[in-house]
């Protein structure tokens, strides 16, 4: 943090988007408290966090745009419990809310990096797929850092409760894939039952998830 300075804190939040070997939320707070102590600009600290976390979703916005909504999806009904109909469930939910989706994930430990790929596959226009990740890892970047500047040599909490809303995020996750789970487990069991046919129609057409 002291050799590279606003830069070395860009290129780390870079490194979480893309592979996090060193997760942001220990960053930031550190970026603030070396700021604190008169060794970084507090205001270059959290231009160039934002820059690394722009040009990380960026890349992941490429990523998401080359796989192609129409290859995920082929992939996808082929997995056990999964039907053309979730996938389109889906893409109609991030057809609605995906704008909400990119500036909120950004703040949303996990989702911060993932939610980049869907808005790629949605081809999701890039001007705006760049104000909302831009604003939104502001908000966060700032949080974190004036928090690790306000803290001082107790910056260390601020990764602490970062921590437990991450773990919060976690069980949210696994909860809602459980009930998920049960949920298709009980579905296809009353298909059984009634005699319907369980097979469906898992083919994609070309285009078919064009807007």
């Amino acid at each position: 943090m002291e050799a590279l300075g606003p830069v070395g804190v860009g290129i780390m939040v870079f490194l979480d988007n893309i592979f996090p070997p060193i997760p942001s939320e220990l960053v930031l707070p550190l970026a603030g408290f070396t700021a604190s102590q008169g060794q970084m600009n507090i205001v270059l600290a959290i231009v160039f966090a934002t820059v690394g976390s722009l040009v990380g979703a960026v890349l992941l916005w490429a990523l998401g745009k080359w796989i192609g909504i129409e290859r995920i999806a082929r992939v996808a009904v082929k997995m056990p419990l999964v039907d053309v109909d979730d996938v389109h469930k889906t893409v109609d939910w991030f057809d609605r809310h995906g704008d909400k989706a990119v500036f909120f994930g950004r703040m949303i430990p996990i989702f911060r990096s993932l939610i980049s790929i869907p808005a790629g596959m949605r081809d999701m226009r890039l001007p705006k797929f760049v104000l909302l990740t831009s604003v939104g890892s502001a908000i966060w970047n700032t949080i974190l850092i004036v928090a690790g500047f306000a803290l001082g040599e107790n910056w260390s909490i601020v990764e602490e409760y970062a921590g437990y809303f991450q773990n919060l995020v976690i069980v949210a996750v696994v909860g809602f894939v459980i009930v998920w789970v049960v949920f298709k487990v009980r579905k296809q069991r009353r298909k059984k039952a009634a005699g319907l046919d369980m097979t469906g129609d898992d083919h994609i057409e070309a285009g078919q998830f064009d807007s």
